[in-house]
């Protein structure tokens, strides 16, 4: 997955196409992430004792991957990933590149 929990993205496509939001859930089977505040959906609960009331509450559904690009943290762009091998301890390490910047993403 190139995307992970944490990161800011952008969507483009769907209703919330040029909105930012930050990623709070990754879904790596379904190819899908959670966003945090966008795609929302109505949610109705019903009241668990006959004191309660009902509540209808926003929750934010899953959307796929590639309707969202990652953005950049050093160059604040929205960039594809890439991946570039780094010694660190005499291990390689694969890490996250910005295609744009060509900075690591943390």
């Amino acid at each position: 997955m190139r995307i992970k929990k944490g990161d800011t993205v952008l969507i483009i496509k769907g209703k919330d196409k040029g909105k930012r939001g930050k990623v709070s859930k990754v879904l790596p089977k379904e190819k899908k992430i959670v966003v945090e505040g966008i795609n929302l959906r109505k949610k109705h609960i019903r009241p668990k004792k006959t004191e309660e009331k009902g509540e209808i509450l926003s929750v934010s559904s899953p959307l796929y991957i590639s309707n969202t690009k990652l953005i950049c943290p050093e160059c604040k762009k929205a960039t594809r990933t890439g991946y570039n091998i780094v010694l660190k301890k005499d291990k390689k390490i694969k890490v996250r590149i910005c295609k744009k910047c060509g900075k690591e993403i943390k």
